[in-house]
């Protein structure tokens, strides 16, 4: 992931009352850095293993959204806002979400497109997806 799309999720996360989960690579404390434009302290979790990490958030009642094209994914336009902790798993622009992770998800959020690609830039994409959870679109 780009350091800029990792502060634009980072700023997204702040203005819909959410916080950024982030897994120990290397390059993530510089993209943090430089991506950060927040003037207030940014809360971000760094997570050890992110199967783990999901796996253990699922056995403790969170629900899991996975952002991806599936057959029973919901339309981002019909997706309720979150009544409850929810974690939102963001994929590979290009290969999308490991195939090890899919098996954690509760649930897969989808948003359609008329164009040619088929994926968004995932910055822009979790940005839809947390104000849609967030009740604010």
């Amino acid at each position: 992931m780009h350091g800029a799309n990792l502060g634009t999720l980072l700023r997204t996360c702040d203005a819909v009352g959410a916080c950024l989960a982030v897994p120990p690579f290397g390059w993530v404390n510089e993209a943090l850095a430089r991506g950060n434009t927040l003037r207030q302290p940014a809360c971000v979790h760094r997570v050890g293993s992110p199967l783990r990490w999901l796996a253990d958030e699922r056995r403790s009642g969170t629900a899991i959204l996975g952002v991806e094209l599936a057959d029973e994914a919901v339309r981002l336009a019909d997706l309720p806002a979150a009544r409850r902790r929810t974690v939102v798993v963001l994929g590979h622009e290009a290969t999308g979400i490991p195939a090890e992770a899919l098996d954690l998800l509760d649930g897969a959020v989808e948003i359609p497109m008329v164009g040619t690609g088929s994926s968004l830039n995932v910055a822009v994409a979790g940005s839809l997806v947390l104000y849609k959870l967030g009740g604010l679109l």
